[in-house]
């Protein structure tokens, strides 16, 4: 298939939207704000660390290793949040868009690798396991926050 009918093929089912349709469309389908999921994701982290202190008994390096294990899932999607939010005020074209998401998706990777790594450092001592729970949960809150918004969003759309 040559360009020109790739192109042809791809315009049968389009139809432009007015100016009108466009803003009506933009007004139900607004942008999700990445805080909410930062929210939850912080909610969740602190849970983790009192479900730690009430499952070991209080006990200290089980806590802070829980605790520890959000904070490592949770400030780097804090800084990916304003990244996101900040170019979601600049509306930049799709190309850069995409680009700064994976230079900032990359720094969150390293950045979370070099927390996890850190944490026989920072920590007396460090119970891994306790740790990794919280890191899993407060990295899984952010996909269920997500969920629950994708759904509540449909829902609102269907309403009107």
């Amino acid at each position: 298939m040559s360009d020109d009918e790739i192109d042809d093929a791809s315009e049968e089912g389009f139809k432009p939207l007015s100016a009108e349709e466009a803003r009506r469309w933009r007004e139900v389908h607004r942008p999700l704000s990445p805080w909410p999921v930062v929210w939850v994701q912080a909610v969740v982290g602190v849970l983790a660390a009192v479900v730690a202190w009430l499952l070991s008994g209080g006990l200290e390096p089980v806590v802070w290793s829980a605790a520890y294990g959000a904070l490592a899932a949770w400030v780097p999607a804090v800084l990916f949040a304003r990244m996101v939010a900040r170019r979601m005020k600049v509306q930049a074209n799709a190309g850069s868009a995409l680009m700064a998401l994976m230079v900032w998706e990359g720094i969150k990777i390293v950045l979370t690798l070099a927390l996890l790594l850190a944490a026989p450092k920072v920590l007396a001592q460090v119970h891994w396991l306790a740790l990794l729970a919280g890191f899993v949960v407060t990295i899984k809150a952010a996909w269920a926050a997500l969920w629950l918004m994708s759904v509540k969003r449909r829902s609102a759309v269907s309403i009107n």
